[in-house]
C-alpha cells in the first residue's frame, strides 16, 4: 500500500522524518506520525495474533462503522470520535487478529477476507447482544428498555409528532431514530440492525413483514400565489412543461408521481432535484416551483395559509406507509408496544378529505 495514496484518501499532510516518537506529537497529528512510521502497518499487517479476548466491543463498532462507510473519515463523525482515534482502535483490533482487515486500492479502502468475516462475526454479536438487551427489558417490562427505529424522511417528520407522548408516557425507554432513504433500509434490514423499519414500499420478499399503518396520500402544493391556486379543477395535461422542485432518481415519491405522469404522457420539467423534504416545502414557498408531498408534511401549512393544494387530476396518489420487519425477528416488548401505539394514535390525525 502506498503511503501517498494512503495519505491522499485520509487527507493526511506532509511531516518531518525525523519524528521518532508518537509522544512527540499533538493527538491530531498522530495518525501522521503512524502513517509514516509504519505505513503498512496502519491497516494491520500478519504477525501473530494476540488473545481475541482482549478485543472490545468499542473497536468492534469502530470496525462496522469504517467498513460499512469504508472510510475512516465518515466513521470518525458518525461515532464523534477523531480520525486519528478511529485508525488506531483499527489498527489495534487488526492486530490482536494478526492479519490485515482492510486494503487500500487506489483512493478507495475495502475489507480483507479476514475483515469480511470479522465484519460478519461482529454482525452476529451485536444481534446477541440485542437479543440479551430484549430479554432484559421485556422482564423489567416498559419501566425500561431501548429503541432503534430506521425511517425515511417523510415519515420521520410524521413520526417525530409522536414520539413526545409516547416518551412521556414510557420515560425509562431509550428512542434512537435513523434517518435512512429506501437504499439504506433495504442493507439495514437486510443486516437486521434496528427494531422497526418504516418505509414507503416494503420489500416484495419471503421472510418480510410489513403491516401498513397510515395512509400516505401524495398530493401537489403550491405558493398560495400561484397561476394555479385558484383554479378549481386542473386537468393533468396542464402539468405539461410546468416548473418542479422534486426529490431524486429513485426516490418512492418521485417514482410514484412519473408513473401518473408517464400513465398521461406528460413531461414536467424539474427545476430543482433535492434530497431532503423539509427543503423541497420550503423551496416551494419561496416560489422556485411546484411539488408533490405527503399531505402529512405539508397539512400546518396549508393550513396556516403557506402552501395550498392543487386539485390536479390524478391527484392525490393514495400509498401506504409501513411498519417493517424480518419474519425471524421476535419483537420486543418495547418495540411491539410503540407499533400499536403508533396503530392506534394515527387514527386521530387528520384525513385528506375525497
Amino acid at each position: 500500500m502506498g503511503l501517498d495514496g494512503f495519505s491522499q484518501e485520509y487527507g493526511l499532510e506532509t511531516i518531518h522524518k525525523d519524528i521518532d516518537s508518537p509522544n512527540d506529537l499533538p493527538a491530531q497529528s498522530l495518525l501522521q506520525w503512524i502513517s509514516t512510521t509504519e505505513a503498512t502497518n496502519l491497516l494491520g499487517s500478519p504477525r501473530s495474533p494476540r488473545s481475541l479476548k482482549q478485543l472490545t466491543l468499542h473497536q468492534l463498532r469502530v470496525f462496522e462503522a469504517a467498513a460499512r462507510y469504508r472510510s475512516f473519515t465518515r466513521a470518525a463523525k458518525e461515532l464523534d470520535l477523531t480520525q486519528p482515534t478511529i485508525s488506531m482502535q483499527i489498527k489495534q483490533l487488526a492486530d490482536l487478529v494478526g492479519m490485515p482487515l482492510f486494503e487500500q486500492v487506489g483512493k478507495q479502502v475495502f475489507l480483507t477476507g479476514v475483515g469480511q468475516e470479522m465484519l460478519t462475526a461482529s454482525y452476529k454479536m451485536f444481534e446477541k447482544i440485542a437479543e440479551f438487551e430484549m430479554r432484559i427489558a421485556d422482564l423489567k417490562g416498559l419501566s425500561q428498555g431501548h429503541l432503534k427505529i430506521a425511517t425515511i424522511s417523510p415519515i420521520n417528520t410524521f413520526v417525530s409528532r409522536l414520539l413526545s407522548p409516547f416518551c412521556q408516557r414510557y420515560p425509562g425507554i431509550e428512542i434512537s431514530v435513523d434517518l435512512m432513504n429506501s437504499e439504506q433500509i433495504f442493507n439495514q434490514l437486510a443486516e437486521n440492525t434496528h427494531d422497526l423499519y418504516l418505509m414507503c414500499e416494503p420489500p416484495e420478499e419471503p421472510g418480510i413483514y410489513s403491516q401498513s399503518f397510515v395512509d400516505n396520500p401524495l398530493v401537489v402544493v403550491a405558493p398560495p400565489y400561484h397561476r394555479l391556486a385558484t383554479q378549481a379543477h386542473i386537468p393533468i395535461s396542464q402539468m405539461e412543461g410546468e416548473q418542479f422542485v422534486m426529490r431524486e432518481i429513485g426516490s418512492a415519491t418521485r417514482r410514484a408521481v412519473k408513473a401518473l405522469l408517464d400513465q398521461h404522457g406528460v413531461s414536467v420539467r424539474v427545476q430543482l432535484e433535492v434530497g431532503n423534504n423539509e427543503a423541497i416545502k420550503q423551496m416551494v414557498m419561496y416560489g422556485l416551483g411546484i411539488s408533490v408531498l405527503s399531505y402529512h408534511m405539508v397539512m400546518n401549512e396549508v393550513a396556516n395559509g403557506q402552501l395550498v393544494l392543487l386539485n390536479v387530476e390524478g391527484f392525490p396518489i393514495n400509498r401506504n406507509w409501513y411498519a417493517v420487519y424480518p419474519l425471524s425477528k421476535q419483537l420486543s416488548v418495547v418495540a411491539s408496544t410503540f407499533l400499536q401505539y403508533l396503530k392506534s394514535e394515527v387514527k386521530s390525525f387528520p384525513v385528506l378529505a375525497a
